[in-house]
């Protein structure tokens, strides 16, 4: 009789353990690898990243927007680790010097060729269940952003050009290009 096989899982002594420069997640024990992030992905990022920040100060918002990489732990446990493009986290007593510890108030996620099925499925689900209020998947090769509003149960659809509205501030709206 053969013995099944153990699958492997990793935690994060593993993550933190990975060469300097090799970037990874680990989702319910499951490493994934990152790729360098493409100039088209980086300047999507900073352009939102800027626009959530500038209205964050504007309006002298207590919320932190932080770009990747950025660890968050939405769990309390050692077999999960993710590094949104980017998080805004308003209860600050959830950050640390080594991350957000919890759900993120809202999270984007800048979809690449080599994240794509993660983005739109493992971690729409893990993101939803450990209370993230509402998640962007902006996919730069369908130049379409998806907009899930959980606290609504809501999903919304917008092309690069139109202005998403964000949906945990009231008047506010970037537009993806």
């Amino acid at each position: 009789m053969e013995a099944l096989k153990s699958e492997v899982i990793y935690t994060l002594e593993d993550i933190y353990g990975l060469p300097d420069g090799q970037r990874a997640e680990l989702i319910d024990g499951k490493i994934y690898y990152m790729a360098p992030p493409s100039f088209s992905h980086q300047k999507i990022s900073r352009k939102l990243h800027q626009a959530i920040a500038n209205y964050i100060d504007e309006k002298k918002g207590e919320c932190e927007a932080l770009a990747a990489p950025f660890a968050v732990f939405l769990n309390e446990d050692d077999i999960n680790y993710l590094e949104p493009d980017i998080s805004v986290i308003c209860d600050l007593s959830k950050l640390d010097e080594k991350g957000c510890h919890g759900a993120p108030d809202w999270i984007i996620e800048i979809v690449s060729h080599n994240s794509k099925a993660r983005d739109y499925m493992a971690k729409l689900f893990k993101y939803r269940t450990a209370g993230v209020r509402e998640y962007w998947i902006v996919d730069p090769m369908k130049e379409m952003v998806t907009v899930y509003a959980f606290e609504k149960d809501s999903v919304e659809q917008y092309d690069f050009g139109e202005e998403v509205p964000a949906g945990i501030y009231e008047g506010f709206s970037i537009k993806v290009e």
